[in-house]
């Protein structure tokens, strides 16, 4: 290991990885990002982003990792510049069920609305507040912040394996953040994506976020107001779907979006958008031991919630790595 490798070498440019980067950095540690795209050409640049656990999968520790994000996100939201704000909005259900859907649980009080405030076809509903990022400038701002506490962040092309990574780094520990270039980087066929669509608008003066369920399983209807923006959503199709825009997938989007509200439907489109979450049974969050190359720490398979537990999963990569040189 030359005088100039880093002590850890972080694999993707995603929310995921420049957290755990700029964790590492916190605790003391020379760290460089390697991505095969920058943080603006990654899914996370896709994402809506309301706080809250999508489509990850059953485990203990994800509700621990999940708040101590919702706590970071909160310190941020008090800098316009990071694109994180706390905002008010509704959740509704087609059917009249008696419990707010499960991705609300840990944002804190939700107060169940009165059947006749809700939208047309919605038979249950619940307010509440939660952190709303904007991940264009949230990525840029953690991409600045990595790089003022001495981060370095390099563009490669795409890594064949982990084992070249690390040879060509020198790193005492390399991170996996790969998001779905897991699947063929370690490899690992638990894997699968599951792709969102999205259509971004000019805001016609909406303040408050809306999720509904839709009558199908791959379909949501979805508002997230940014500022000058509104992304519009969406879809949650399982396995290798094609990443660009579908039309008719769009017109979907704005016609159910513009049911809800109104004002939507002349809202002038800015661009349309296509990523796949990366879905796991499990998020895999632990070290591994190689054969004569320094040890991976994982921290992948984060599904729909990759912005939702980004700072606690950094944190638990971090202790990992912390373990493992000391």
């Amino acid at each position: 290991m030359s005088a100039a490798s880093p002590d850890v070498l972080v694999i993707g440019a995603g929310v995921s990885g420049l957290s755990t980067a700029l964790r590492l950095l916190e605790s003391g540690l020379t760290v460089t990002v390697r991505a095969a795209d920058l943080p603006q050409q990654t899914t996370s640049a896709v994402a809506g982003a309301l706080w809250g656990m999508h489509l990850v999968g059953a485990d203990q520790r994800v509700r621990q990792w999940a708040a101590v994000t919702l706590d970071r996100l909160r310190q941020l939201a008090a800098d316009p510049a990071t694109g994180v704000r706390v905002l008010d909005g509704l959740v509704a259900s087609r059917p009249a069920q008696s419990e707010p859907p499960g991705f609300t649980h840990g944002a804190g009080v939700l107060t169940r609305c009165d059947p006749g405030t809700l939208p047309a076809g919605y038979g249950a509903g619940w307010r509440y507040a939660a952190p709303l990022i904007a991940m264009p400038a949230y990525l840029d701002y953690l991409t600045d912040e990595l790089l003022r506490a001495g981060g370095q962040l390099q563009l490669s092309r795409p890594l064949a394996s982990l084992a070249e990574a690390a040879d060509r780094s020198g790193a005492a520990v390399v991170v996996n953040c790969a998001g779905m270039g897991a699947r063929e980087l370690v490899p690992d066929p638990e894997l699968t994506g599951v792709r969102g669509q999205v259509v971004v608008v000019a805001n016609p003066g909406l303040t408050e976020f809306f999720v509904g369920d839709h009558d199908q399983p791959d379909q949501l209807t979805y508002f997230f107001p940014h500022a000058s923006t509104v992304v519009l959503g969406g879809t949650q199709q399982p396995g290798d779907a094609p990443t660009e825009p579908d039309p008719a997938t769009a017109a979907r989007i704005l016609r159910d979006c513009a049911a809800v509200e109104p004002r939507l439907a002349t809202a002038p489109i800015l661009a349309h958008r296509v990523g796949l979450r990366p879905v796991r049974p499990r998020v895999r969050l632990e070290a591994q031991l190689t054969d004569g190359g320094p040890p991976l720490v994982h921290n992948y398979g984060h599904g729909g919630a990759g912005v939702t537990l980004s700072w606690g999963c950094a944190q638990a990569a971090a202790d990992e790595v912390l373990r493992l040189l000391a």
